[in-house]
C-alpha cells in the first residue's frame, strides 16, 4: 500500500506536467490504452479470461468512473497537487455522508445512526473547507469543484465494484473495462469538443509513464487489499495525500499554508475514521481500484 500510494501521487505529478500540452480526455483516453495492454498481458499470462456476463455492471461502473477520473485529472492542472489529491480522497468521507442519507430515506434513522460517522462527515467537509480557504480565488473555484465533485463519482463507483465483486468479477477484468471506458470517454470528449493535441517526445513519455504509473499502483493496491486488513490500508493510502504534497511543494512551488495543511489532515483522518466505523458496521469498506 505503501508503493501504491506513492506511485499514485508520482501519477499525479505526470498528469499535472502533462496538463501543459493535452486537455484531461485526452489523459484519461492514453492512460486507459496502457492500462488496457497491461491488464491484457497479465490476465493472458495468468489465464484470466475477459470475457464477461455482466458486461451492463461494467458501463455503469466504468461511466461513473471514468468521469470521476477525467475531473479529477482536470483538477489537477489547475490546484496544487495536494489540493486536487485531497478533494478525490473525500470519496470515504461522501460513502458515510451516503450511508446516513440512505438510513434517513428508508427510515432507519428513527433505529439510531452512530454519532461518529456523523462526526467523520462534518470533519472531513471542515477540511474541505480549510484546504479550499486559500485557493477559492475565481481562477481556482471551478477547479475546486471539479475535484470535489471527483471524490462524490468515485464513491459511487466504489460501491459498483463492491456490487461487481459481489458477482464474482475478478479485480483484473474490473480494472480493464473501466480502461476501456477511459479510452472511449476520452475519445469521445475529444473528438467532439476538445481536440487532439500534437505529440512530441515529452509528451509522448508523460503519457506512457502516466498509464505505467497508474497501472502498477492499482496492481500494488490490489495486492494489499487482498493480503492486508481494510482499516490498515485505508490509513496508509491516505499517505498519498503527503506524497502529493511533498511533490508539489517540491515540483511545482505549491504554496504551504497552515489551513491546507490542517486540511488535509481533517480529512484523512476523517476518511480513516470512516472506513473504521463502516466496516464495523459490515458496510462497503474502500475497494482496490482507482476512482
Amino acid at each position: 500500500m505503501l508503493l501504491a500510494s506513492l506511485l499514485f501521487a508520482l501519477m499525479g505529478a505526470a498528469v499535472k506536467y502533462a496538463s501543459t500540452q493535452y486537455h484531461a480526455a485526452e489523459i484519461v483516453m492514453y492512460r486507459g490504452l496502457v492500462g488496457m495492454a497491461i491488464i491484457a498481458l497479465l490476465s493472458r499470462v495468468r489465464g484470466i479470461p475477459l470475457r464477461t456476463p455482466v458486461a451492463a455492471m461494467h458501463l455503469r461502473r466504468s461511466a461513473v468512473g471514468v468521469a470521476a477520473l477525467g475531473l479529477w485529472f482536470y483538477s489537477i492542472g489547475g490546484l496544487p497537487l495536494g489540493t486536487a489529491v485531497t478533494l478525490n480522497y473525500m470519496s470515504s468521507v461522501w460513502m458515510a455522508l451516503f450511508l446516513v442519507g440512505g438510513a434517513w430515506m428508508t427510515g432507519q434513522m428513527r433505529d439510531g445512526i452512530d454519532g461518529r460517522l456523523i462526526a467523520t462527515v462534518c470533519a472531513g467537509f471542515a477540511g474541505v473547507a480549510l484546504v479550499l480557504r486559500p485557493t477559492l480565488g475565481e481562477e481556482h473555484l471551478w477547479h475546486g469543484l471539479c475535484g470535489l465533485m471527483s471524490g462524490v463519482l468515485a464513491a459511487l463507483a466504489y460501491f459498483q465494484v463492491t456490487a461487481l465483486g459481489r458477482r464474482g468479477e475478478p479485480e483484473s477484468r474490473v480494472v480493464f473495462y473501466f480502461s476501456m471506458g477511459g479510452v472511449a470517454g476520452g475519445a469521445v470528449v475529444s473528438t467532439l469538443f476538445t481536440g487532439f493535441q500534437a505529440h512530441d517526445l515529452r509528451g509522448a513519455g508523460l503519457l506512457l509513464l502516466i498509464g505505467i504509473l497508474a497501472t502498477f499502483a492499482q496492481l500494488c493496491m490490489t495486492r494489499a487489499y487482498a493480503i492486508g486488513q481494510v482499516l490498515s490500508n485505508a490509513a496508509l493510502q491516505y499517505l498519498g495525500v503527503a506524497f502529493s504534497f511533498l511533490l508539489g511543494v517540491w515540483l511545482f512551488d505549491d504554496r504551504v499554508t497552515w489551513s491546507a495543511l490542517a486540511g488535509m489532515a481533517l480529512i484523512a483522518g476523517a476518511g480513516i475514521a470512516a472506513t473504521a466505523l463502516r466496516s464495523r458496521q459490515g458496510a462497503p469498506a474502500d475497494t482496490p481500484t482507482e476512482t
